[in-house]
């Protein structure tokens, strides 16, 4: 397999397993039960873009630095990535359950369009997708591939929040997954350490 095809399925497959249970989908969901879908998928797909362009960027720049930076600046990027998915797998809270259910409301498309876009870019910022956009952009010097693995991840989340709703929620072990990929972020935060030490 190509390189790039590496890139891009590693990309897919980490971001699409730490966002399945995080916010990004909660939210969507939440604006699910407000908005009609439509306009929720194209405002949530727009913030994903920018932040996966932005991430990958930011990735690719890492890529001109000495190998060992690198290797440092990655595992720091996965730690705490790591740190943010098991911080929120060992949460008890369950505040975003509490969601609105009063059905989709009755307001334009920009209008929902931009709300939507504007709760998912601030969620976002920072989160452990876009620091493992980031990293794996380092890694494997594809920012472009690997920023599109992550946004075809991102919105293949948004898009099953919007199509299967709430019921989603009863049937997967958000913390449980959230756990599993928190202790995936640290193994390779600890690989990339490994390497920025032996260099």
């Amino acid at each position: 397999m190509a390189p790039e095809l590496i890139a891009l399925a590693t990309a897919f497959a980490i971001v699409f397993l730490a966002e399945l249970p995080d916010k990004t989908m909660v939210a969507t969901l939440v604006l699910t039960t407000r908005y009609r879908a439509w306009p929720v998928f194209a405002g949530v797909t727009a913030a994903f873009a920018i932040q996966c362009v932005v991430a990958a960027t930011f990735g690719g720049v890492l890529t001109l630095l000495p190998d060992r930076v690198v290797a440092a600046v990655v595992a720091v990027l996965f730690g705490v990535g790591s740190f943010l998915l098991l911080k929120e797998g060992f949460s008890k809270d369950g505040d975003e359950d509490g969601a609105a259910a009063a059905g989709p409301g009755q307001v334009t498309f920009r209008r929902a369009a931009l709300t939507s876009f504007g709760v998912l870019f601030a969620a976002e910022w920072g989160d452990a997708s876009q620091l493992a956009t980031a990293a794996l952009s380092a890694r494997y010097a594809s920012p472009v591939f690997v920023g599109l693995g992550a946004f075809l991840a991102l919105t293949t989340v948004a898009a099953i929040a919007v199509l299967v709703g709430r019921k989603i929620a009863t049937r997967i072990p958000t913390h449980l997954i959230q756990r599993v990929s928190g202790f995936v972020f640290a193994a390779f935060a600890l690989v990339a350490a490994w390497q920025a030490v032996l260099g």
